[in-house]
């Protein structure tokens, strides 16, 4: 099981601090200091969709080019979320071959049921 995302990020350590109270072993990976892999980030895409993924309301959203804003599909999205990580809507829950982005306490509950 392996969560990604940003340390600093305040959803993150929700979903951090949510695994560690109810026992659940994980391996964090840090976009900002692990890098992002292109084959994992395509395999959430097909999973979840390019639009799942990618955070509009973020501000490295706001601060990209509005030519990088503009006629956005999932080649575009995929490149834009590569070069800016903090794009990618966090955390992304891994276990096998499934995904989950963002947290809920509720969602979490289910998951580990």
């Amino acid at each position: 099981m392996t969560l990604y995302g940003i340390k600093n990020c305040d959803t993150v350590k929700k979903a951090r601090k949510w695994l560690e109270q109810h026992q659940q072993t994980v391996v964090f990976h840090d976009f900002r200091d692990d890098g992002l892999n292109q084959a994992d980030l395509e395999a959430w895409v097909e999973t979840l969709g390019w639009e799942t993924l990618f955070n509009k309301r973020s501000t490295s959203f706001r601060n990209l080019s509005d030519d990088d804003k503009t006629a956005i599909d999932k080649h575009k999205a995929i490149e834009l979320m590569l070069a800016h990580p903090t794009l990618i809507k966090r955390p992304v829950l891994v276990i096998k071959n499934k995904v989950w982005v963002g947290f809920k306490a509720e969602q979490y509950q289910e998951i580990f049921n």
